[in-house]
């Protein structure tokens, strides 16, 4: 199957091989062979695009100055623009990442459903009169914060884009965005839209490639004013401390290892369908994960049971030309680290339930079986770690107080979830649960209007909502003295 979409770096409004002297090759991670290769953008690429998106938000800019009216109609022309290109899109997010067709089109109908709702906040953000002494007038002023840096990570290519670019887009920002060097092409997608919909000429850049050679530049450029950044607890702490260096804001999305916590009175069909998907969508590659399951000692046997039923029934493939419902892993080297961390569960002590291994029937691409450890307790490295995979960790736990210190006792403060039909209890873990995001009998869910984020060492700032409107304007004060 050929490849015919985009694939050059755009800057400025231009289509261009930049400065590129290598080139990026995209993977089918379902075959393992190469089926289209971009240009790998250089530091001299990263100083082009800035130079050309400060350009497009300096004071007078068309983008700058435009009615906030007209910015959302044009977002919403880019939507319409992006909904035409859904099947190419969502075939190409699958080929790119492994991802199988059906949950590349949720990926898709996440992100027109959040340029939909970030195009209705254009006209929208404000600021406020505040009373002070005197004879005078204060009030705040919500501004662009300027150029916004944006690295997005392979896991969700094209929805983890789009979840940044769409407030920063429409608080009057303008973009750079570099793709994971994994998953360089559904991005592009983005530049054809910005074309069609009449976005100004530097508004949105897109470059692909590597994070020693794009990403570090990118960070450090004095011109950038907010980074928002995507991936791993360990190269976000660099990507914080380095935007730092220049004073600019930051918003960072890291790691997670979430707690599903199981009741005695939690409807139990309902809970192994949530775990499942938890644990066993995109591959278990998401930063939401509910990677451990802590599973009440009164119903522990009877879940484990129906959820390793409910593993070995899934499906593996790619969904295109196949009935899969569970992919690939994005890379050889992705599943092998994931192969490490089962081994070390079993050396620490834990006990393959499910899986485990390579799948038997798949002599091509980088299939790995969707895995349960039993036995697991909170100290041990399957436990403490991001797997970033398809294992859930089984710990089982005797009553409320111990969940909550198991739930709690981690690194990670990203989502959990908790599994009752007390709501007395439902809302005290919510309160107490140390994470950014608590669901409560549906996991894992979020929506364009409501905050996603984390605290620990899952990141700081918010997408989505309000919040990340707050994220991409800075606030002005004016102070008018009247005698």
């Amino acid at each position: 199957m050929s490849y015919d979409g985009p694939t050059s770096l755009y800057i400025g409004g231009e289509w261009t091989d930049g400065a590129a002297e290598d080139t990026i090759e995209s993977v089918d991670p379902a075959t393992g062979e190469t089926y289209a290769t971009v240009p790998a953008a250089t530091a001299a690429d990263v100083d082009s695009a800035v130079e050309a998106a400060a350009a497009a938000v300096a004071r007078g800019s068309e983008w700058r100055s435009i009615d906030p009216r007209e910015r959302a109609a044009i977002l919403h022309d880019f939507t319409d623009a992006l909904e035409s290109m859904r099947d190419d899109v969502t075939l190409t997010e699958s080929r790119d990442n492994g991802k199988t067709l059906f949950e590349a089109k949720l990926e898709f109908g996440m992100v027109t459903d959040t340029f939909r709702y970030f195009a209705g906040w254009a006209d929208k953000i404000e600021g406020s009169q505040i009373p002070v002494p005197g004879d005078r007038v204060d009030y705040t002023l919500r501004e662009p914060v300027g150029v916004t840096a944006h690295i997005a990570p392979w896991n969700y290519p094209f929805q983890l884009s789009g979840r940044s670019l769409a407030p920063a887009l429409a608080a009057g920002n303008s973009v750079v965005l570099k793709p994971s060097a994994q998953t360089p092409l559904s991005a592009l997608y983005y530049a054809e839209a910005a074309e069609q919909a009449g976005l100004p000429d530097g508004v949105l850049n897109v470059v692909p490639g590597r994070g020693s050679t794009v990403g570090d530049p990118l960070v450090t450029h004095d011109d950038v004013d907010h980074v928002a950044f995507t991936g791993s607890t360990e190269i976000g702490k660099r990507v914080g401390g380095n935007a730092g260096e220049n004073v600019a804001d930051v918003t960072l999305e890291l790691g997670g290892k979430g707690p599903q916590i199981v009741f005695p009175d939690a409807d139990l069909e309902a809970a192994t369908q949530g775990v499942h998907y938890g644990i066993f969508m995109n591959c278990g590659q998401m930063c939401w994960a509910g990677s451990r399951l802590l599973a009440h000692e009164a119903i522990h046997d009877d879940l484990v049971e129906m959820v390793v039923e409910s593993a070995e029934s899934i499906p593996l493939g790619s969904g295109i030309d196949d009935d899969g419902r569970m992919g690939p892993m994005v890379s050889e080297s992705q599943r092998e680290e994931v192969l490490e961390y089962i081994e070390t569960g079993k050396a620490e002590g834990a006990t393959v339930a499910a899986g485990g291994g390579i799948p038997a029937d798949k002599d091509a691409g980088y299939f790995i079986e969707p895995t349960i450890l039993t036995d697991v307790t909170n100290d041990m490295t399957i436990a403490r770690e991001e797997i970033f995979g398809p294992v859930l960790s089984v710990i089982e736990v005797s009553d409320e107080q111990k969940a909550l210190e198991v739930a709690n006792d981690s690194p990670y403060g990203l989502m959990a979830c908790v599994w009752t039909s007390d709501l007395e209890r439902a809302h005290e873990f919510a309160r107490d649960l140390e994470y950014g995001m608590v669901n409560v009998n549906e996991t894992p869910n979020t929506f364009p209007q409501t905050p996603f984020g984390g605290v620990k060492e899952s990141g700081v700032g918010r997408e989505q909502g309000k919040y990340a409107i707050e994220e991409y304007t800075r606030v002005r004060n004016v102070n008018l003295n009247l005698e």
